[in-house]
């Protein structure tokens, strides 16, 4: 996922569907609007309120973008949808109703003896079924039609804020709780934006279902006299007054045992991501595990991660036994109480069997209205978990987004250069997320046709000065510029190999039928994969087949079938033998004689195919540019192509090249 082959060509020489993939990306970050200002925390809060903050922050956040599919840049069926579930719920409690009243109609008829009447109600029922039976169904089709396209247009938003200016790979260099991103796009977003539609289309019902009914229980049970020590006490609407105290009883009860729930479906959830990363993770470095018997290690890994998992599971087994309790109960209890309350006045006559029973059918219905929170608690809490978690990634999207709009961390800037340069650094310093430097202020201007060797000891800074260049570290200041209309090409150490066919590999990142076979052929001979020319049609897991030598070869068949004009390589011939090192350089050169190379490389064997030599040296505060030699010497146009900035010195007007420059290495 942040594989460096995922940005290959960038500046202005994109081709058509890049283009429309960009203006798609940008118009689906537009939808979701732009980031929110960051919200510092009170410093006055302790640490538990400042997470009760933050917590409470995250469920805003969520529904800051998310309500944005109700928007002007929504979807267009959104509001039709929506506005038709209302009325199809409305219409659903009339038929509630409507068979609340056949309840009383046919015990009555029953109650009479009345056949007749009784033989009208049978008659009757069939249609009601039906439609309500229908209703309900096409409620359902269109609510989840609502989930369907909400969801989809909110995981549009995001994954292009995601993929957007390499923020997907800028994500591993920042912290943050943006763990597992892939889960939280696909399983959490998933939830959190189908248990909302469920949720309002419940409460809905629910009030409707209970405002109705509420009205029959008063009409139907009136008051009830009960004596006292010798008193009468008369209560108005008791079937009421009951059907209210029960519920607030049984909703107080669930959300006093429930209270943790939330806090532990947000932890069960975050412990399931991290055990699918692990499992993922195995199957991605499958071959390496297996080559150094490290089947043991994995497992006890992935015993600790899958115990942790149990963990939470056990403690929201907890919740949930605790949940039902008073779930099961209260369905168990609700449909005896009223039948038990209206007894009396039934005995004495003043209230007909059909009333009892359409005062038991319509009790039930509210107190399923009122009982919603007991039902829904446990879902409840678990998409307040989904919600918060999608919110944490935007959060950290929110950050990125920012901080490229802002120069207060400091942004490298992408332009274009003067002259004939191809690319140059102009006062170029890389720094991490948190200003920290990582390589001090760098000035290089590379002409058409050079090709650069970037050298230096480990943790100098060179893959991290590449990035820069390809525009995937946005942090530092100074600019990298390119030749208008020039393309970049990237080769990383570890080529990405997406799935599929192997014609698709070849060709990425344009189309498989990008080339005809026949070129994609002779571009797999020439470095050296012919034998894999009869199997570009074949789906295969090639990434797991493919040896790291032959992914290093297939990128370069990459490289010759985009031809592009300037190529970046970072250790991209570390798999490689001397012999077969030597091969593809030497067909670099001979196939694209007038592209410009930038390499990183720790083998000294390449100076031989590079026209130039730059060093990095690690320092304290930051990796400095000590050297910048001519492997082959040439006439130069230009005049100053390093300086020194460490301590103000410049090089004098028409020096071309410095056989070494070292700066103050810090009292060493």
């Amino acid at each position: 996922m942040a594989d460096v082959t995922s940005k290959l060509e960038s500046v202005d020489g994109a081709d058509a569907q890049g283009a429309e993939k960009s203006r798609q990306a940008k118009a689906s970050t537009v939808e979701a609007g732009p980031p929110p200002d960051a919200i510092e925390p009170d410093k006055d809060l302790t640490p538990e309120e400042a997470e009760q903050a933050r917590r409470k922050y995250l469920l805003k956040r969520f529904w800051i973008s998310a309500r944005g599919y109700w928007g002007r840049g929504g979807d267009g069926f959104a509001w039709p949808c929506s506005i038709g579930l209302l009325v199809m719920i409305g219409m659903n409690v009339g038929f509630q109703y409507g068979i609340n009243l056949w309840n009383r109609g046919i015990f009555d008829a029953i109650e009479r003896h009345d056949a007749g009447t009784v033989y009208f109600f049978g008659a009757v029922f069939p249609p009601l079924v039906l439609g309500s039976v229908a209703l309900v169904t096409f409620q359902v089709y269109v609510r989840m039609m609502i989930q369907r396209r909400w969801r989809k247009w909110l995981a549009t938003a995001l994954i292009a804020r995601w993929l957007a200016n390499g923020r997907y790979y800028q994500l591993n260099l920042i912290g943050g709780d943006h763990k597992n991103p892939e889960a939280r796009i696909s399983e959490d977003l998933r939830i959190a934006t189908e248990a909302p539609v469920d949720f309002i289309a419940g409460v809905i019902s629910a009030f409707l279902s209970a405002s109705t009914f509420i009205v029959v229980l008063w009409t139907i049970g009136g008051a009830l006299t009960l004596p006292i020590a010798g008193a009468s006490v008369t209560i108005p609407g008791f079937l009421v007054v009951t059907a209210v105290l029960y519920a607030i009883i049984t909703s107080t009860t669930i959300a006093v045992i429930g209270r943790h729930f939330v806090r532990v479906s947000e932890v069960k959830n975050q412990v399931e991501a991290e055990f699918r990363y692990t499992l993922t993770h195995v199957r991605e470095n499958g071959e390496s595990i297996a080559l150094l018997g490290g089947e043991e290690e994995e497992r006890s890994d992935l015993d600790k991660t899958f115990s942790n998992v149990l963990k939470q599971w056990a403690q929201l087994a907890h919740q949930h036994m605790r949940t039902t309790f008073v779930s099961h109960g209260s369905m168990l209890i609700a449909p005896v109480v009223p039948v038990l309350l209206c007894a009396p006045k039934f005995l004495e006559g003043s209230m007909s069997l059909g009333e009892v029973m359409q005062a038991a059918s319509a009790f039930a219905i509210v107190q399923s209205a009122f009982g919603w929170l007991v039902d829904n608690y446990p879902r409840l809490a678990d998409w307040n978990a989904c919600a918060r978690r999608v919110a944490s990634l935007m959060m950290s999207l929110d950050g990125l987004e920012r901080a490229e709009q802002s120069d207060a961390l400091g942004r490298i800037r992408h332009g274009e250069t003067e002259g004939e340069a191809m690319l140059s650094l102009n006062d170029l310093a890389v720094s991490l997320d948190d200003g920290t430097a990582v390589v001090k202020e760098t000035q290089v201007e590379i002409e058409p046709g050079e090709r650069v060797l970037v050298a230096g000891e480990s943790g100098s800074g060179k893959s991290t000065l590449v990035r820069a260049i390809a525009g995937l570290w946005p942090w530092g200041h100074g600019s990298v510029d390119f030749h208008a209309d020039r393309r970049l090409f990237m080769l990383p150490q570890r080529p990405y190999i997406p799935a599929g066919t192997l014609r698709r590999a070849v060709a990425y990142p344009n189309a498989a039928d990008g080339w005809p076979l026949e070129e994609i052929k002779a571009a797999l001979d020439k470095v050296g994969l012919d034998y894999l020319k009869d199997k570009l049609e074949e789906e295969a897991p090639w990434d797991q087949t493919l040896s790291g030598g032959e992914k290093q070869r297939l990128a370069f068949a990459r490289l010759l079938l985009h031809n592009p004009d300037i190529i970046v390589l970072d250790e991209a011939t570390s798999a490689l033998d001397e012999k077969s090192q030597d091969k593809m350089m030497e067909m670099v050169i001979e196939q694209l004689p007038k592209v410009t190379i930038v390499s990183v490389a720790h083998r000294a064997e390449l100076e031989a195919f590079h026209s130039r030599k730059i060093t990095l040296e690690r320092r304290e505060g930051g990796a400095k540019l000590v050297s910048d030699i001519d492997l082959v010497p040439r006439q130069r146009k230009r005049n100053v192509l390093l300086r020194l900035l460490e301590d103000g010195r410049a090089l004098p007007r028409g020096r071309t090249r410095l056989s070494k420059v070292e700066g103050p290495r810090n009292g060493n």
